[in-house]
């Protein structure tokens, strides 16, 4: 019975915001009150710099990939792993810790799915720098590569637990991201930057 707090542990784990707590510990401004407002590593990029917004990704890729690989080391069951990648990547949309406010979850997103099975992590790489490499959108190369998970989930991790839980974080991370959609529809959309620092 013991397994079905994994899921717990995996939004709790998804709620550590490593925007905010990069940002306390590099000095900088809280990221939720800066630049696009979002606590993720593009928005730390524009305003604190490459050093910064690495040290985000990183922490928003490990609070999915640590949740899945315990739940994996300690079940197989697919409804539960499948429990516990939609609940990593809620924390991280919904921090318990801070206010419930919290980040788009591209960088979770691709850390819930690559512990669960290295090669859908491979593909949504690959689909992320391709289109970030033409377009210089990061937000056009999330969505394209969310949009193509669930083909992924399909022909990698096969099954229905599996199936409908990479369309709920897809469905999720689209809501998330309609004002990107509004601003990319629009032209006024920011583009990558590679900072100066």
């Amino acid at each position: 019975m013991w397994i079905y707090v994994l899921p717990v542990l995996g939004y709790l784990m998804g709620s550590i915001s490593s925007a905010v707590v990069i940002a306390r510990m590099m000095g900088l401004k809280d990221p939720r009150t800066e630049g696009s407002g979002n606590p993720g590593a593009t928005n730390i990029l524009r305003y604190g710099g490459r050093k910064a917004a690495v040290l985000t990704l990183l922490g928003d890729v490990l609070k999915g990939v640590v949740p899945v690989l315990i739940a994996r080391a300690l079940t197989q069951d697919p409804v539960i792993l499948a429990a516990v990648v939609v609940a990593a990547f809620l924390g991280h949309l919904y921090p318990v810790f801070f206010g419930f406010k919290g980040g788009k979850g591209v960088a979770t997103a691709f850390g819930v799915f690559a512990a669960l099975n290295p090669w859908l992590g491979l593909a949504m790489a690959v689909s992320w720098l391709i289109v970030a490499a033409a377009f210089r959108y990061s937000s056009l190369a999330a969505l394209t590569t969310a949009a193509l998970v669930p083909v992924y989930v399909w022909w990698l991790q096969p099954g229905t637990a599996y199936l409908l839980m990479a369309l709920v974080v897809v469905a999720l991370l689209f809501w998330r991201h309609r004002d990107n959609i509004r601003r990319l529809l629009a032209g006024t959309e920011s583009k990558i930057s590679l900072g100066s620092r």
